[in-house]
């Protein structure tokens, strides 16, 4: 059954003050809070190491933020903001990438009544000679829109973007981006470009903080999901259940699966991002059971009713399907949405920073410790903890209060 849960009960107070505008000089000084069983304590991040269980998983999304941000202008010289979302022609990323020459994209688009059907040309485009790259309006719904890009020279469109586009920094951040955001709005190991945001988790992590991670035991292992700009999006709706969760592609190794279906070690996720994504694993399983191949997961499929297999079970249907077709890689996508209620098959703990207000992600926390986000929240605030995608960190244990 899908839960009735209203978003106004998700909401606290945040001081724009308390919102991160920039990270810190060192990603590994921000501060971590630790919540386990009820019990709130604080620290440094570069001590996380010594926090983890010993011999556990720790899964990381290496998606790469691209600069998908682009501003053109008019003949009349109004400007029009084009924020590419997801590849449209050719569909798959790394095709779309690597075009030389023309691609569809789905876009957000600034100033979208100012456009008609004219062709746009890149704003200071006379710095960048030899590319002449154009957008072309397909097609519009609202302020997104399909939108098509042709350029000169052979180069990539992911050395276009490059060149011409802009890291998408959260607007909340209410700022432009900087030569800072370059380095800074990626995470050390990031590795397969395709999100519009940062799986922000990840931004605290140090090579030092990796190595003292591998020391203890701890097996570290990648998932990509490829964050889409509706993690920007707010709630609008009262009831949670009439707000519309955005498809995110996600690729998952074999090898991986393969070791989660036989181990009985804790499971660490580094994001929200991560956590999606194994838990979207049981549901792609049970589509290979029930339907015999892997099929997205829909938004509510956790809730819509009691499912009668394992998570082993799951898990195994698609190893078994992988196996049967040759292939190395689960390629499918997600409109997850994790509220109290759910229940969580595989992942033990997680590392997240701290959300906005009446957001999905809260609702994802909230379901994480048993309801008891208030405990966190207002000690974080309270003990002066930065927020948002440069803000601090927290380290969570499944369960709420013992």
């Amino acid at each position: 059954m899908i839960p009735e849960i209203h978003i106004e009960d998700y909401n606290y107070p945040l001081p724009d003050e308390r919102i991160a505008k920039y990270p810190l000089p060192e990603r590994d000084a921000s501060k971590l809070l630790r919540y386990a069983d009820g019990k709130v304590e604080e620290f440094v991040f570069r001590y996380l190491p010594d926090l983890l269980p010993e011999k556990a998983l720790m899964v990381f999304n290496d998606t790469k933020v691209v600069p998908a941000r682009m501003h053109f202008q008019r003949s009349t010289g109004a400007h029009i903001e084009i924020f590419c979302l997801e590849p449209v022609e050719p569909v798959e990323y790394n095709t779309a990438f690597a075009a030389t020459e023309r691609c569809v994209w789905k876009c957000v688009i600034g100033n979208a009544k100012r456009w008609k059907d004219d062709v746009l040309t890149l704003y200071g485009a006379e710095n960048m000679p030899g590319m002449d790259l154009e957008a072309r309006l397909l097609s519009r719904e609202g302020q997104t829109g399909k939108v098509e890009f042709t350029w000169k020279g052979g180069s990539p469109f992911s050395r276009v973007l490059e060149v011409c586009g802009t890291i998408p920094i959260p607007p909340y951040l209410n700022r432009e981006s900087e030569s800072i955001d370059l380095e800074r709005y990626q995470t050390l190991y990031a590795h397969i470009r395709g999100s519009v945001a940062a799986p922000t988790a990840g931004l605290h992590f140090t090579e030092d903080v990796l190595a003292r991670i591998d020391a203890r035991g701890i097996d570290r292992e990648t998932v990509c999901l490829h964050v889409g700009a509706g993690t920007f999006l707010p709630v609008k709706s009262s009831l949670v259940s009439e707000h519309p969760m955005h498809r995110e592609p996600f690729v998952v190794k074999l090898q991986l699966l393969r070791d989660i279906c036989r181990m009985e070690r804790k499971l660490i996720a580094v994001g929200t991002t991560s956590v999606r994504t194994l838990e979207s694993l049981y549901y792609v399983g049970v589509s290979c059971i029930e339907h015999g191949a892997p099929e997205d997961v829909r938004q509510w499929a956790p809730y819509e009713r009691e499912y009668p297999y394992s998570t082993r079970e799951a898990l195994e249907a698609i190893v078994t399907y992988l196996e049967a077709n040759h292939l190395t890689e689960l390629k499918v996508g997600t409109r997850i949405i994790i509220v109290p209620g759910f229940r969580f098959r595989l992942v033990d703990f997680m590392v997240t920073n701290f959300h906005q207000p009446e957001s999905t992600l809260i609702l994802l926390v909230s379901a994480f410790v048993d309801g008891d986000w208030r405990t966190i929240y207002d000690y974080a605030l309270s003990h002066g903890f930065r927020f948002l995608s440069y803000g601090d960190s927290s380290l969570l244990k499944r369960g709420g209060k013992a």
